[in-house]
């Protein structure tokens, strides 16, 4: 079988021991993952994965996975709060920071969580974290989109921060002990030289809008936050990072509706220009699978 990220028609009939003909009848029925491109059928290997996985009988002594409620947890974003919306997909959510999102998700108090989980061993995002983590050993991460993160300042940028080196002395507010955005923040400043030297304010914030209302008001000098959430509050941005949030799945939720129709709405031209009014979203990656765990 060829290692290439995509299969085609006749690949998949051979991975599924099936005629090529039953392969255009699943597609025909829109059973089965597939990609159309330029009059052809392309079909994301680890999508087909998934697809089988998911079809999996337990019998003996197998346990089956358990149901999830129809929940997405972890960290915030306006752009995914939006399309969840939008897409009218019927899933709640509960926003407490991408680790603890990972822990309502192998508790199996959510289907998905939102991440952006920088991983300083080697300067990725989520994958380590996800591969690692018990209990998810059945989840797929899927991107959503890369995000422009940085200092959010006060309009104008009055105090002329131009980066974590001028945090020295200053009122920082950080994120709750979990929130991805604080885990970039402790690595920026002890990159930074400024570890301890910033006046970090004693109540942390437990949202980015929380950190934008704490600048606006003069209450912190600084805080991190990505491009679209200063944009909204007219607030100055001092860019650091561009940091991938990825939508992590249980595999049993991927095919399901709320999940399909909230990643169907994604692809939309109305979600693409959405992506740009908020400013600071790159979402060329949308729906590409970055893991999927074979548990």
């Amino acid at each position: 079988m060829t290692a290439h990220r995509y299969l085609t028609t006749r690949e998949v009939a051979d991975l599924l021991r099936i005629k090529a003909r039953k392969v255009y009848d699943l597609v025909a029925d829109g059973a089965i993952p597939v990609c159309r491109v330029t009059g052809k059928l392309l079909f994301p290997r680890d999508a087909i994965d998934a697809w089988v996985d998911r079809s999996v009988e337990y019998a003996g002594g197998l346990e089956a996975p358990r149901p999830s409620p129809p929940v997405v947890a972890g960290s915030h974003d306006p752009l995914l709060d939006w399309a969840l919306r939008e897409s009218r997909s019927g899933l709640a959510t509960v926003y407490e920071g991408s680790l603890a999102g990972l822990g309502k998700l192998a508790d199996g108090q959510a289907q998905a969580a939102g991440l952006h989980i920088f991983e300083p061993e080697n300067g990725g995002w989520n994958r380590v974290h996800v591969a690692r983590a018990p209990g998810l050993a059945s989840v797929v991460l899927v991107g959503w989109a890369r995000r422009r993160q940085g200092l959010v300042v006060a309009a104008g940028n009055p105090s002329g921060i131009r980066g974590v080196g001028d945090l020295s002395g200053r009122a920082v507010i950080p994120r709750q002990a979990g929130a991805g955005s604080q885990v970039l923040l402790e690595h920026l400043m002890e990159k930074g030289g400024v570890a301890g030297k910033a006046a970090q304010l004693p109540a942390p914030a437990n949202s980015e809008t929380d950190i934008a209302h704490a600048v606006a008001s003069g209450k912190a000098d600084a805080g991190l936050a990505i491009e679209a959430v200063a944009r909204q509050f007219g607030l100055g941005f001092v860019p650091l990072a561009q940091e991938r949030f990825d939508l992590a799945i249980r595999r049993h939720a991927y095919f399901e509706e709320p999940i399909q129709k909230l990643l169907a709405f994604a692809r939309t031209e109305r979600f693409a220009e959405r992506a740009a009014e908020l400013g600071g979203y790159d979402i060329a990656d949308l729906g590409v699978v970055r893991f999927n765990g074979r548990g």
